[in-house]
């Protein structure tokens, strides 16, 4: 399987070349020259099978020969072994026609370990294959740091820079990123919000010399392999719950448009899904966009659901190319636009592509808190913040197509978020055993101001980098 920018200009790369770019050297994003289909049968076949073989078989066709059947049976049963629940991603139904998977069972607590713990397995076993080392470089809005930390921490081929917006995660996001006590692994606390932290990763990355320089690979959902990877759940939940002959909606927790884009991927590999609904707080871009053709940040604002504080979706860029007939022209005129203007206008034709396959709601801070407290009154389950932004943009789709099962995804671990859950629902829920001593470990925080400089010196000054 071959790989291409969505900017048209960076080298065509096989899967284990594009693994370790993370980001194209024209500042595009990789994706697969073509999406393969799975026919019905192959999806049936993946019902009751363990989740670390349905990756196996799901990735297989974007891997090629970059890894044998073998590998992956060794890398997935390897990245899914620190799972506390023997299903991996479990389904619980909420309510009528109402599901929630939980993403939440690996050992960060979040759906972000689903992609980490594969790509710290394959990322490692294709640098060792090559006598190479390389700078892991990520921005984070809370859970992507503690599980890129997580994931890699253990590998020999890697040093990990991991920049997040100081004082604006949750105490146990920031102490699951800076208590580690690892010797290849860093976090920085960046004086700015999250899409701060984001535009300095793609600056230091533009920066080709330093690229080359430092060895620098990226594992933000920039990289297509964190999109690959999370694809899985979406058939695993969708023929648990009758595909293919089944249609299912998905509603997702939405900042970096990363885990909603791979439910488009799933869908455009054969998965009957109905619509795909993007769930924002009040950094609702994805709303508006949708809304009105235009693509135009705001200042981001902080919530309850830190993770989701985000105006500026990478991702989005990957669904523009589709849009637009995978024409890189169009994305690139678009994020020059963004770039010199602060906005773009999406063509009509494009829109309507878009608007063929998504909704989106915004959930604002009251009713994020009161869905909390009505699924803990009706069901007496307790869900996080960002996972009740979903659960009630699922309850809006639901009302518009009430036939169609509607899988809203648990994002986080409540305990990641005490106070929020606490507030709209009267328990504190403790963290998981593991993790029961978390807030009595020391920390290690580097701060630095909000400039590409500032991190670059700190990286040459601390990355143990080979000749």
């Amino acid at each position: 399987m071959d790989y291409v920018s969505t900017r048209g200009a960076a080298p065509t790369l096989g899967f284990a070349d594009a693994l370790l770019a993370g980001l194209a050297r024209d500042g595009g994003l990789y994706l697969p020259l073509s999406v393969p289909h799975l026919p019905p049968d192959a999806i049936r076949g993946l019902r009751g099978i363990p989740y670390p073989e349905a990756t196996a078989r799901l990735m297989a066709p974007f891997i090629g020969d970059d890894f044998d059947h073998a590998e992956m049976k060794s890398l997935t049963a390897a990245a899914y072994s620190s799972f506390r629940h023997a299903a991996t991603a479990p389904l619980t139904q909420v309510d009528d026609n109402l599901f929630a998977l939980e993403l939440f069972h690996g050992p960060t607590l979040a759906f972000k370990d689903f992609a980490m713990q594969w790509l710290g397995q394959a990322m490692n076993r294709v640098l060792r294959r090559r006598n190479a080392r390389a700078t892991i470089i990520g921005a984070t809005s809370g859970d992507t740091g503690a599980a890129a930390i997580e994931a890699f921490a253990e590998q020999s081929q890697v040093e990990v820079f991991i920049l997040y917006p100081q004082g604006r995660v949750s105490d146990v996001q920031r102490r699951q990123m800076t208590t580690a006590n690892r010797p290849n692994v860093h976090a920085l606390a960046i004086e700015g919000s999250f899409d701060d932290c984001q535009r300095i990763v793609k600056e230091l990355f533009g920066d080709l010399a330093f690229r080359d320089e430092m060895h620098l690979t990226g594992v933000n959902s920039i990289n297509w392999a964190r999109i690959l990877a999370q694809i899985v759940y979406y058939f695993v939940a969708a023929a648990a719950l009758g595909a293919p002959e089944r249609p299912i909606s998905f509603a997702v927790p939405t900042g970096n448009f990363g885990d909603v884009l791979a439910g488009y991927y799933a869908k455009r590999m054969g998965l009957l899904i109905e619509r795909l609904i993007v769930a924002t707080n009040e950094n609702d871009i994805l709303v508006r966009t949708l809304a009105t053709g235009r693509y135009a940040p705001k200042e981001v604002k902080a919530t309850q659901s830190p993770s989701m504080d985000i105006q500026v979706s990478s991702n989005f860029e990957r669904l523009l190319f589709e849009a637009s007939d995978r024409e890189p022209g169009q994305v690139v005129a678009q994020m020059n636009a963004l770039a010199k203007e602060g906005s773009f206008a999406i063509p009509a034709s494009a829109l309507a592509r878009i608007r063929a396959d998504f909704d989106a709601f915004r959930v604002d801070e009251p009713a994020c808190a009161e869905e909390m407290g009505r699924i803990y009154r009706t069901s007496g389950m307790i869900i996080d913040p960002h996972t009740a932004v979903g659960v009630h943009a699922a309850r809006k789709a639901l009302a518009a197509s009430p036939a169609t099962p509607v899988v809203a995804l648990a994002t986080a671990h409540p305990a990641k978020f005490p106070e929020a859950v606490e507030a709209a629902t009267g328990v504190r829920p403790p963290l998981p055993e593991p993790l029961s001593d978390l807030m009595d470990r020391k920390e290690a925080i580097a701060v630095l101001p909000n400039n590409r400089r500032a991190v670059a010196d700190y990286l040459r000054q601390t990355a143990r980098v080979a000749a």
